[in-house]
């Protein structure tokens, strides 16, 4: 079963061309080291909120990937722009 997570945060609207680079390279990253990523979106709700949508195949590669992440630099710069950061898990049961 698919699983998305969606990551809410807030960044100082300057930020925002560097976050779009860092969010770019953290994708990559994750990519590189744990199969099972089949989409990673980032929109902006407005100049200061901004969503991460990041499908996978399955909760096991999200778990894999969780287990990864932190120790990749990439994360830790992605995240270092951010504040207020929430997120939600979802399975995904109805796919059309």
């Amino acid at each position: 079963m698919s699983v998305v997570t969606m990551t809410r945060f807030t960044i100082d609207p300057h930020d925002a061309e560097e976050l779009r680079v860092r969010h770019a390279a953290l994708v990559a990253a994750v990519r590189s080291v744990t199969p099972g990523l089949v989409a990673a979106q980032l929109g902006k709700l407005d100049d200061q909120t901004w969503l991460g949508v990041w499908r996978w195949e399955s909760a096991e590669h999200l778990r894999a990937a969780r287990e990864i992440a932190p120790s990749q630099p990439t994360t830790a710069d992605a995240f270092a722009l951010a504040a207020d950061v929430t997120v939600e898990q979802m399975d995904l049961v109805d796919e059309r």
